[in-house]
């Protein structure tokens, strides 16, 4: 049986917006962290790793880690990650994002003001400084906390990174499960590469995510 230039016609104008809605509805960040290494090399990482106990807090401070600083003409680390992250993005003669949107993979959530939006240290600060950054220079401490070529920073939903706080995956993992995999393999990956150690809770909770994987 033969089909119409008007059927096929139709069929493939529809077959096309259906392509279009997809990729509308698709969300882009969840591509834009620099892609953490596999589970198998991550799981290889994390059993290098022996669990150790925490160090203290004491003597630590937000201002022993710079940031945001400067990463190219106006735009700041903070500025960067929100037009790496988001899509349709326009920002300011100052580099602030003044439009555009950003879908948060930890709760699924898109937004549309770059002030609904946090860009959270992946291992936190104050967890860096327990695992021993304590004992780092303050060079070391602001490229940790600008990087920008490791999975360590990515723009979520403001109070989903607060509510995150300071916690290690022994407390914490964002509340969409389909990006615990992820999470575990770019949280081991940055503690790989800086050095830092893992407690016992916070390894046990990554194994047996990443076994999963």
């Amino acid at each position: 049986m033969q089909i119409s230039r008007r059927s096929a016609l139709a069929a493939a104008v529809a077959t096309a917006s259906a392509a279009l809605s997809l990729l509308a509805t698709a969300p882009s960040a969840q591509a834009a962290l620099p892609t953490p290494v596999s589970a198998a090399t991550a799981r290889s990482y994390l059993a290098a790793m022996p669990a150790t106990a925490e160090h203290s807090l004491t003597g630590y401070s937000r201002d022993l880690f710079p940031h945001w600083i400067t990463i190219s003409g106006s735009c700041n680390t903070r500025e960067t990650v929100l037009k790496r992250d988001g899509s349709g993005v326009v920002t300011d003669s100052s580099c602030a994002a003044t439009s555009g949107s950003w879908y948060s993979p930890y709760d699924g959530a898109t937004w549309y003001a770059a002030s609904d939006v946090d860009i959270d240290h992946l291992v936190p600060l104050a967890e860096a400084w327990r695992s021993g950054a304590w004992s780092w220079s303050t060079s070391t401490r602001q490229s940790f906390a600008n990087d920008l070529s490791r999975p360590q920073l990515l723009a979520v939903t403001d109070n989903v990174n607060q509510s995150k706080g300071d916690q290690d995956p022994g407390s914490w993992w964002p509340s969409r499960t389909a990006y615990h995999c992820t999470y575990a393999r770019a949280w081991v990956q940055v503690k790989h590469d800086y050095g830092l150690s893992v407690d016992s809770a916070e390894k046990s909770a990554l194994s047996s995510v990443l076994n999963g994987c």
